[in-house]
């Protein structure tokens, strides 16, 4: 899906969905339905609504662009995936398998510019995660998920904690709560730089697939839209809430 976004996105041309994966946080965030039949013709009669991607230098992202502990993460849980299949439980049980290890912490020089300020600051931190969906930040409990929808991106850290206290953020972030955690930092931005210290390329991870970029690594909103096929009467499948546009 990626691929594809960023192939239509540099010819200006539609995006339409047909959901395929083991969560679908895109298309239920734009009210896609799963069904396959259905979304199929859905984009018959479908109309064009501007959809916001992120950048990390260059590279388009829809869902979230992170490093550290979570492209970890999916690194297991594909190997997993291949074992015992393709299955929201196994994602699952692979992901608290790995939350048990010991993490090697990252530290980052981080500039950003939130709101009408720029933010210097050092993170010492076992992950980065820059999240540009509001339903995956809603589900965690993550208070800016109203952020991207109003054209900013979305970050989190995890302070230095051992394996246990890791796997009690996961069940927090299973009930909606991640957000209300002391051991996690959450904020919104529209740019951000981040420049892992003693790294001059690092493994990162872009809806789901993990590659190596060069530092520094660059965050921020698209200039342009994604031209997504929606259809025009069917809201999201999922309550995302939206912030009061007065």
């Amino acid at each position: 899906i990626n691929a594809v976004a960023y192939a239509t996105l540099q010819k200006g041309r539609p995006f339409g969905v047909i959901p395929q994966g083991t969560f679908n946080y895109f298309s239920r965030a734009h009210g896609i339905s799963s069904d396959t039949a259905e979304a199929t013709r859905a984009l018959l009669d479908a109309s064009i609504r501007p959809a916001q991607v992120g950048l990390i230098n260059d590279r388009l992202f829809l869902v979230n662009a992170s490093l550290g502990l979570y492209p970890e993460l999916l690194e297991q849980r594909e190997a997993d995936k291949q074992k015992f299949g393709r299955h929201r439980f196994v994602a699952f049980c692979s992901g608290l398998m790995t939350l048990l290890r010991e993490h090697r912490q990252l530290i980052l020089n981080v500039e950003c510019e939130e709101g009408t300020a720029n933010q210097t600051r050092t993170l010492r931190t076992p992950t980065l995660f820059v999240g540009n969906n509001p339903l995956q930040l809603q589900q965690i409990g993550i208070p800016e998920k109203s952020a991207v929808q109003i054209g900013e991106l979305a970050a989190i850290t995890v302070r230095p904690i051992g394996a246990l206290s890791m796997l009690g953020l996961a069940l927090r972030g299973a009930m909606s709560r991640l957000g209300d955690s002391d051991h996690v930092h959450s904020f919104a931005f529209k740019r951000m730089t981040v420049r892992p210290r003693g790294r001059r390329r690092v493994k990162v991870a872009i809806d789901g697939e993990i590659t190596a970029l060069d530092t520094p690594l660059r965050f921020c909103v698209g200039p342009t839209p994604l031209l997504l096929l929606a259809s025009a009467s069917r809201e999201s499948s999922d309550a995302v809430d939206t912030p009061d546009a007065s």
